[in-house]
C-alpha cells in the first residue's frame, strides 16, 4: 500500500519551477508544468548525477535545414554532468525512449486549511521493484490551498 508525503502548497511551485525534496531516502524532484505536477526520482540514470537540479527546457524540430518550432516547452529536463535529455511528463529518455528512462512518481493535489510541513521521511514498508508516486490538482476553494503529496 502507497503512503501519502505532504511536499508543500500547490502555488509555491511557479509554473515552470520545481522543488526538489528527500522523500523516504529518495530524492525526489516536483515539477510544474503549466499547472500540472509531475515528479520524477532525482538521479540520471547514465551516471547517478542531480538530475532535477538540470536546466528546464524544450525540443528543436525541423523538417528542412533552416527550419525549426520549438516544441514541448519546459517539458524536458536536461542532466547537469552530460546533457541527457527527459520528458518531465513521462520520464522518457530523448534520445531512447524505448530504452532509457528516468522513474515517475504519482503526485496528488488536495485542498488543505493547515500549514505545510517537510515531506515525512519516516519509515515505510518498501517494495525495491516498485518506485512510483502519483501527482493531481484541486482547485482552491475559500481560504483552502491545494497541497501537493508525493505517493510511495
Amino acid at each position: 500500500m502507497a503512503k501519502k508525503y505532504e511536499v508543500c502548497y500547490a502555488d509555491e511551485i511557479p509554473v515552470g519551477g520545481r522543488r526538489i525534496v528527500d522523500i523516504a531516502g529518495r530524492s525526489v524532484g516536483i515539477f510544474n508544468v503549466n499547472n500540472e505536477y509531475y515528479a520524477v526520482r532525482n538521479s540520471c540514470p547514465h551516471k547517478a548525477a542531480p538530475l532535477c537540479k538540470g536546466i528546464i527546457d524544450g525540443m528543436v524540430k525541423g523538417a528542412t535545414p533552416g527550419q525549426f518550432e520549438y516544441e514541448q516547452e519546459g517539458e524536458i529536463i536536461r542532466c547537469p554532468w552530460h546533457g541527457w535529455e527527459f520528458a518531465i511528463k513521462t520520464g522518457q529518455s530523448v534520445f531512447n525512449p524505448h530504452k532509457v528512462w528516468v522513474r515517475g512518481y504519482p503526485v496528488s493535489v488536495e485542498l488543505k486549511t493547515s500549514n505545510c510541513a517537510e515531506a515525512d521521511a519516516g519509515s515505510i514498508e518498501e517494495d525495491p521493484s516498485v518506485d512510483t508516486y502519483r501527482v493531481s490538482v484541486e482547485e482552491t476553494n475559500g481560504n483552502r490551498r491545494p497541497t501537493i503529496y508525493i505517493h510511495l
